[in-house]
């Protein structure tokens, strides 16, 4: 899978609710994106959700790796992570996303609110809700 771009994504959970942001494409996406040279997984992830969303988390255990394919023939590399909320603060849209919900996590399926969940984030969703956050951004 390494021949295909790198994208970092984060499971922001907080109160029983997975924070998803939708995209150009009618996708409800991770907040998370791609590592600046020599940047590790957990920098990438802290440094993109902020951006994003305003918001700062905890990055926590490797959940779930996979392909998406972005576009017809377009592979990324998805690797997604846990993460908890350090604070509570107002959301933040960026120029990337059409639209930032706190979907409670009984309320997820593949399509809601006019957009579609791929199911390798809802995949990683469901392993975040059964895994406590066990590593700190050092171990990542």
């Amino acid at each position: 899978m390494s021949s295909h771009p790198l994208s970092i994504k984060g499971v922001v959970l907080h109160r029983g609710r997975v924070l998803l942001l939708a995209n150009e494409r009618g996708e409800w996406d991770l907040p998370g994106g791609r590592p600046d040279p020599g940047e590790d997984h957990g920098a990438t992830l802290m440094r993109e959700v902020r951006e994003e969303t305003g918001l700062d988390v905890t990055v926590g255990a490797r959940l779930d790796e996979h392909l998406f394919e972005v576009l017809p023939q377009r592979f990324v590399r998805i690797v997604a992570y846990a993460c908890t909320l350090e604070s509570a603060m107002p959301v933040v849209v960026s120029h990337e996303h059409q639209e930032i919900r706190w979907v409670p996590v009984a309320d997820l399926a593949e399509t809601f609110g006019g957009y579609r969940l791929p199911s390798g984030y809802l995949g990683a969703i469901r392993q975040a809700i059964c895994q406590p956050l066990s590593l700190s951004t050092r171990e990542v």
